[in-house]
């Protein structure tokens, strides 16, 4: 029987019933179609573009934190080629944080050896329950709005968005996309706006934001990663991912590379 621990504080810890990670490394672009499990998922190690829409929005998981997603939260997954990543599905009833809807969380380096050990070391029930309550414990939600694209649901401005995350390089007009759509500017306007709190062309630079940060962890140089996103000048693209991120795409590099687990606080 799975008991309940007291920490040295004096508080209950998390119940824990299990914990199983796996470890996902895909050669060629990979999709899983919206799903939804019993227990709770962790996405963490991310290395490439890692993408998970969920909660009416698209989160870019980046390599220093984590996602978690609850149990009974319906969610799809995208990776591009090259990506690795860890997957650990956590039976346990947790604190009201990790409970509602996705949220980011750290993953330190403590917690990503232990979910590393419990996959390949068999463990006596104790212990790997033990183990399990260091990992939960471990875990502490930061702010995800850096991460997280809100999605409109309207149909036609749903095919607009998904357009644009698929080629953020494309570069047609508001008009153009009203045609596109059938419906018309003023319309389309009060929709984006009234769907994602932002105007089409803030949503669409958020966008383009957002694709950037997964191909800069995966490696790409600020060049290249500006061309992809519809900028032919990086400097036009390093002044728009200053607005958005708070920091430019060189700090978000060294950040990465130093393996940090704070925020990354944006400016709008």
């Amino acid at each position: 029987m799975t008991s309940q621990a007291v920490s040295q504080s004096g508080q209950t810890a998390p119940l824990v019933r299990g914990v199983h990670t796996g470890y996902f490394e895909c050669a060629t672009p990979a999709t899983w179609t919206e799903h939804v499990h019993d227990c709770h998922e962790l996405l963490w190690g991310a290395r490439g573009v890692l993408t998970v829409e969920a909660d009416g929005g698209f989160f870019a998981v980046p390599a220093t934190l984590g996602l978690w997603i609850p149990a009974g939260v319906v969610h799809a997954v995208k990776s591009t080629q090259g990506t690795g990543f860890y997957c650990s599905h956590i039976d346990a009833e947790v604190a009201p944080a990790l409970t509602g809807r996705t949220v980011a969380v750290t993953v330190p380096a403590a917690a990503q050896e232990l979910l590393r050990h419990m996959s390949t070391f068999d463990m006596d029930d104790s212990t790997r329950e033990r183990s399990g309550h260091v990992v939960v414990g471990l875990l502490d939600v930061v702010d995800a709005r850096p991460m997280l694209l809100p999605m409109p649901t309207d149909p036609r401005l749903e095919l607009i968005a998904r357009a644009l995350l698929d080629d953020p390089a494309l570069d047609r007009s508001l008009e153009e996309w009203g045609a596109v759509v059938a419906i018309s500017v003023r319309n389309l306007s009060r929709l984006f706006h009234k769907e994602t709190g932002m105007t089409f062309a803030q949503w669409r630079i958020h966008a383009r934001v957002r694709v950037a940060l997964g191909l800069l962890a995966a490696g790409y140089p600020v060049s290249s990663v500006s061309r992809r996103v519809g900028y032919n000048n990086p400097s036009a693209f390093v002044q728009v991912f200053r607005k958005v991120m708070g920091h430019t795409p060189g700090w978000y590099v060294a950040w990465l590379k130093a393996g940090n687990h704070h925020s990354l606080a944006g400016s709008e």
